[in-house]
């Protein structure tokens, strides 16, 4: 079968649900005749032409699928905290990450929501990782934060930056002595660290912060409180 035809395939059965998705997956090269070939690449064109709306959630659901995949295959890196940058139950049955930037406003706001997931539901963990993206100073920032996650006070770190608003040499300064946090002693591995964690968010297809991965699942922006505990909820049901 051609390429577009598989393609077409997989996408309604993205859209249409198990059943497509059942026979875009066992369909080969080889099963098919060529008329068989023809009628079925006539049928997806048509289809899809008749109906171009399926194309934005066949794609979504694609594209989940293969979050999904690069979320397993990796699930040790991206849960595994540096040292103490997470909150909440250390023996979670469910671990939120959140990819973050300090120079990003949307992250900041997300503050009270991540506090409140904690507060609200006693079986959660959430683990921080830094995708310093935005600036050039968002990556002093992340190794500073790194060297709190090492000293035992990460949080307390990520907090009094993120009040202090626009990130600066000051800010950081400032915020790293009211945290008790030495920014001197940067970690030796605070640089793989990070190149970690940007090589982990392509993987994934994170191309912003904040982004979450909850489960298999994989989310961007500033999301509700609601959508978030959805999305812990299937996670802890499957």
């Amino acid at each position: 079968m051609s390429r577009p035809a598989m393609l077409g395939l997989a996408l309604l059965g993205a859209a249409a649900g198990a059943g497509g998705m059942w026979l875009a997956d066992r369909v080969a090269p080889g099963d098919l005749t060529g008329a068989d070939r023809v009628r079925i690449e006539r049928v997806v064109r048509d289809y899809v032409l008749a109906h171009p709306e399926i194309l934005p959630e066949a794609m979504e659901k694609l594209q989940q699928r293969e979050a999904a995949k690069a979320v397993a295959s990796r699930r040790g890196a991206i849960e595994q905290p540096y040292e103490s940058a997470w909150i909440g139950n250390p023996d979670a049955d469910v671990t939120l990450v959140e990819f973050y930037d300090y120079n990003c406003g949307y992250c900041r706001a997300s503050l009270p929501t991540i506090e409140r997931l904690v507060r609200e539901d006693p079986k959660l963990r959430v683990v921080f990782r830094e995708l310093p993206v935005l600036a050039p100073s968002s990556r002093t920032a992340a190794r500073a934060a790194l060297a709190a996650a090492k000293q035992g006070k990460f949080k307390a770190f990520h907090d009094a930056l993120y009040a202090r608003g626009q990130v600066s040499d000051a800010t950081i300064a400032d915020a790293a002595r009211a945290a008790g946090v030495n920014v001197a002693a940067i970690p030796d591995d605070a640089d793989d660290a990070i190149r970690q964690n940007l090589t982990v968010a392509e993987a994934l297809g994170i191309n912003g912060t904040p982004s979450w991965v909850i489960g298999d699942q994989v989310l961007t922006g500033a999301l509700p409180i609601d959508r978030l505990k959805d999305a812990i909820a299937k996670a802890r049901a499957r």
